[in-house]
This record gives structure tokens, C-alpha cells and sequence, in this order.
């Protein structure tokens, strides 16, 4: 079992930055694949950016691209996203996710441990 622990959310304006934590605990952080997604209110939930074991590949949606960063320390179990430019259209909750498969994936599916989530609102 891995138990995630997310921080940093909160209300900001657009424009703006957040930086988002999760703290692993349980099991050994760097055999997993580290994901945030988030669920804006009526859509589904969407990855937003995944990162690999050692933190050398990661993986971007096009709607963060540039905007988001992805970052991990695994001496630390925590994984972080650096969220700049924010826009309202980044208003959701964010979870972040553990995977236990050796390629990155991007679908819900892939990640079988998730935290409880913390509120990230953009107002305009």
C-alpha cells in the first residue's frame, strides 16, 4: 500500500502560482510513477502531468504544457507540480497518483493508489 498526502492548494488569482506537494508514505516512493491529475466540477478526471521513477521523463497535457512543471525527490517520497500562469480553467481538484507499471501511463486506469485531493481555485 502507498498512502498519498496532497497540500498547497488554495484560491488565487489568474496569473498567478501554486505549488502542489504529495507526501508518500508506505512503500519504496521511486518504484512508482508519479501522476497529478484533476477533476474540474461536471468533467471527468484528466491527467495533467506524470512523471517517471528517477524523474528523467514526464509527461505534459497540452492544456498545462509550459505552464506546469512536474518535479519528485525521492529522498523525500514527495512528488510536486509547480503550476504558473494560472488560469480560471484550471480550477479543479487535483489528486495525485501513484503507478506501479514501468511505462508512464497517462489513463486513470494506470494508477492504483490516490490521494484525497486538494481544491486549486483561479479566479479571473
Amino acid at each position: 500500500q502507498v498512502q498519498l498526502v496532497e497540500s498547497g492548494g488554495g484560491l488565487v488569482q489568474a496569473g498567478g502560482s501554486l505549488r502542489l506537494s504529495c507526501a508518500a508514505s508506505g512503500r519504496t516512493f521511486s518504484n512508482y510513477v508519479m501522476g497529478w491529475f484533476r477533476q474540474a466540477p461536471g468533467k471527468e478526471r484528466e491527467l495533467a502531468a506524470a512523471i517517471s521513477f528517477g524523474g528523467t521523463n514526464t509527461y505534459y497535457a497540452d492544456s498545462v504544457k509550459g505552464r506546469f512543471t512536474i518535479s519528485r525527490d525521492n529522498a523525500k517520497n514527495t512528488v510536486f507540480l509547480q503550476m504558473n500562469s494560472l488560469k480560471p480553467e484550471d480550477t479543479a481538484v487535483y489528486y495525485c497518483a501513484a503507478s506501479h507499471y514501468r511505462n508512464m501511463r497517462t489513463d486513470i486506469s494506470g494508477y492504483q493508489y490516490w490521494g484525497q485531493g486538494t481544491q486549486v481555485t483561479v479566479s479571473s
